[in-house]
């Protein structure tokens, strides 16, 4: 059996993968897929952002030896990703020094340097596929902006979308400042947006077909994932 556990960031993803992903994903071959918010969600909130590396490491090995025959990744925003002391992910302050694309690979390549060593030998390293994803989950759904206006109601915003969908080469590359990471421009357009609610209603009036054609990325990662049902 192949079963998969996505470890998510937060409501947003969860929702996406619950939504969206997980009936893709089990008419490719998966017997189960469940996502997980790692950590306590109430200590994330007060202290803000993502749980440190060192903590997100623990969910996901304590799952990979729960089920010795499962499948593990993530998704998790490159924006916000700790870089610095203990809370520190791997790869994310080197990854800051790069441009464009190259980001995520970095980080995720050293998630998995870092686990496989705290595992051990005997751990074949496909079991888990991290991935991150940039710079945020909201930069997905400008992969489509008329879809993205009709999803929540406002398809006289389409334009504006497209204005700024047309600032990068991919949807993906849609900056993580502060103030013009994809949700932040959002939240400019539409003060009274819910990432959770919105976020899974957009993405399904999309549809995966266009976020892959449009997010190389994301793709890749779903190769890789339908690929991992032939882990022997």
């Amino acid at each position: 059996m192949a079963r998969l556990l996505i470890h998510v960031e937060g409501q947003t993803e969860g929702e996406f993968v619950n939504e969206v992903l997980r009936d893709f994903l089990l008419a490719k071959g998966y017997d189960a897929v469940s996502a997980r918010i790692m950590g306590n969600a109430r200590l994330r909130r007060q202290r803000g952002g993502i749980r440190p590396w060192p903590s997100a490491k623990e969910d996901i090995i304590n799952h990979l030896k729960e089920d010795p025959t499962c499948i593990a990744t993530t998704m998790v925003d490159f924006y916000g990703l700790p870089q610095q002391g203990d809370r520190a992910w791997p790869g994310r302050a080197e990854a800051a020094n790069l441009k464009g694309l190259k980001r995520a690979p970095c980080v995720e390549s050293a998630m998995l340097d870092d686990l496989a060593a705290e595992m051990g030998s005997r751990f074949n390293p496909r079991r888990f596929v991290p991935f991150v994803i940039m710079h945020e989950f909201e930069g997905l759904l400008f992969s489509d902006c008329a879809g993205f206006s009709r999803g929540i109601g406002r398809p006289q915003l389409e334009s504006a979308f497209r204005g700024i969908r047309d600032q990068f080469a991919t949807p993906e590359e849609i900056d993580d400042s502060p103030i013009t990471a994809p949700s932040k421009r959002i939240k400019d357009l539409v003060p009274e947006y819910e990432k959770p609610f919105y976020g899974s209603l957009v993405a399904l009036e999309i549809g995966l077909t266009c976020i892959r054609r449009e997010c190389p990325h994301f793709h890749e990662w779903l190769t890789q994932l339908e690929s991992r049902l032939r882990l022997s």
